[in-house]
Formats: C-alpha cells, sequence, structure tokens
C-alpha cells in the first residue's frame, strides 16, 4: 500500500461520522509501542554498558602508563668539574 493510498484511507476514514477505528488497531498501536520501549531500554543498556567498558579502559590505560608522570630523560646532563 503506497502512502498516497494509505492516506486517502485514513482521510475516508475520517470523514465518516463518527469516525470508525479498525478492531485491531489497539493490539497492533500496544504491540508496536511495546517493542519501540523494548529497543529504546535496550539501546539504553547498551550505551551504558559501552560508556563503563571505555571508563575501565581509560582508568586501566592510566594506571598503566601514567601520564602524569615526567618521562625520564633521553640524554645526559654535561659532565663538568672533572
Amino acid at each position: 500500500m503506497s502512502m498516497r493510498e494509505r492516506e486517502t484511507a485514513v482521510r475516508r476514514m475520517l470523514e465518516q461520522t463518527p469516525a470508525r477505528v479498525p478492531p485491531d488497531l489497539h493490539a497492533d498501536v500496544v504491540r508496536r509501542g511495546a517493542r519501540i520501549l523494548r529497543r529504546r531500554t535496550a539501546a539504553r543498556r547498551l550505551m551504558w554498558l559501552l560508556l563503563f567498558a571505555a571508563t575501565v579502559a581509560f582508568v586501566v590505560w592510566a594506571l598503566a602508563a601514567q601520564p602524569w608522570v615526567e618521562p625520564p630523560s633521553e640524554t645526559t646532563p654535561p659532565l663538568t668539574g672533572w
């Protein structure tokens, strides 16, 4: 069913007095809404899991690399006063 046909069918239904609603509409809407809620919940849990994993990875890297410590000098100081 194309968008134009669907729009025409909806307009016909709304022009009737009173507007008739298909009997299976409520079940379809509830099923679709439940599916959307499940997907949002799963996406939210996945995002929290990814954030937690990134935080753990950063903490492990920071403890291993210790970026706040100054690296040792690559060159030796000149020897004076021998």
